[in-house]
């Protein structure tokens, strides 16, 4: 079998590829794949030393020293796991294409992933966010209307950052109260939208009618949320906007944009939704990804039993 080089992985790039195309695998885990495997090719560069090496010498114990490498580098466990993902793939694209005979990736086992309960806000704590952003927007201000439409959007229906960003207009519906979402692997799913979401979006889509008549030039026209220039806006403009509101409910509770769909998840478990319905709505490809949401309610009702109960 021909050596492999490191400065020109042809195999890794055909793979790469070969997800592109043939598979329709979203572009930024395809990016996530380019990364994790030419940081692996680069490790047997330097394991093999000046000897040359091909695909089919890596063994178990090549594997098992890239993830050492990756632990001294202080490369957390989700991230080791998911490159440990993405050389297994990688071999298992060449093993169906006959360039190697085994898998040497199988052999070894992911980290052990740390279980931490995600951070949300409790229901004074979403009162009191929009209560702030409704008192903005009542300005008539065309940013501060678009705000309060994206919290409500996002604590109504859960979406991810990527899929609120991508929205477009096509896939908004406020008459039947619901929005076309395309998350993870380019899947589609339907998620309702509730009255305070709707409102708060009709009231933006006017402003956003008026600005794009106001504005000269190119403009978005199909993207549902706007920036003042008319151009769709950007996920760390997102981001930041989310940010700062959440820095004013808890400045020191480490908050983020992620928080608001785990607010979402954690209240409707809280109120009694099956835990199927909520996979469904947050487009989680595994019942088990879920069910973290219900350790959080579990350690919610621990707090208020040890509170609440005479001899807890």
């Amino acid at each position: 079998m021909t050596e492999v080089s490191s400065e020109t992985p042809s195999d890794v790039e055909e793979f790469l590829r070969h997800l592109a195309k043939e598979r329709d695998v979203s572009p930024n885990t395809v990016k996530a794949y380019s990364r994790d495997l030419r940081e692996f090719v680069v490790f047997l560069g330097g394991y093999h030393g000046t000897d040359g090496w091909t695909w089919e010498r890596v063994d178990r114990l090549a594997m098992r020293g890239f993830l050492a490498s990756l632990a001294r580098r202080g490369v957390g466990k989700r991230t080791m796991a998911r490159t440990l993902s993405g050389v297994r793939s990688f071999y298992r694209w060449m093993h169906r294409n006959e360039m190697v005979e085994v898998n040497p990736a199988r052999a070894v086992g992911a980290p052990k992933q740390e279980k931490h309960l995600p951070g949300y806000l409790d229901r004074p704590q979403i009162d009191l966010l929009f209560q702030m952003a409704e008192t903005r927007a009542m300005e008539g201000n065309f940013g501060d209307v678009r705000n309060l439409a994206i919290l409500e959007l996002f604590y109504s229906t859960g979406m991810r950052l990527s899929e609120l960003q991508g929205l477009s207009k096509a896939d908004v519906d406020l008459v039947s109260q619901q929005a076309k979402v395309r998350g993870k692997g380019r899947k589609e799913r339907i998620v309702p939208i509730g009255d305070h979401a709707m409102r708060a979006m009709r009231n933006y889509e006017s402003k956003r009618d008026e600005l794009l008549r106001q504005l000269s030039g190119k403009v978005d026209r199909s993207a549902y949320f706007l920036s003042r220039t008319g151009k769709r806006i950007g996920p760390r403009m997102v981001q930041k906007i989310v940010s700062a509101f959440l820095a004013e409910i808890d400045e020191d509770a480490g908050l983020s944009v992620h928080s608001l769909r785990h607010t979402f998840a954690t209240h409707l478990l809280d109120n009694g939704a099956d835990l199927r319905a909520v996979q469904e709505l947050l487009g989680h490809a595994s019942i088990s990804t879920t069910q973290i949401y219900t350790h959080t309610s579990v350690e919610r009702l621990k707090q208020v039993y040890e509170k609440s109960h005479p001899r807890a």
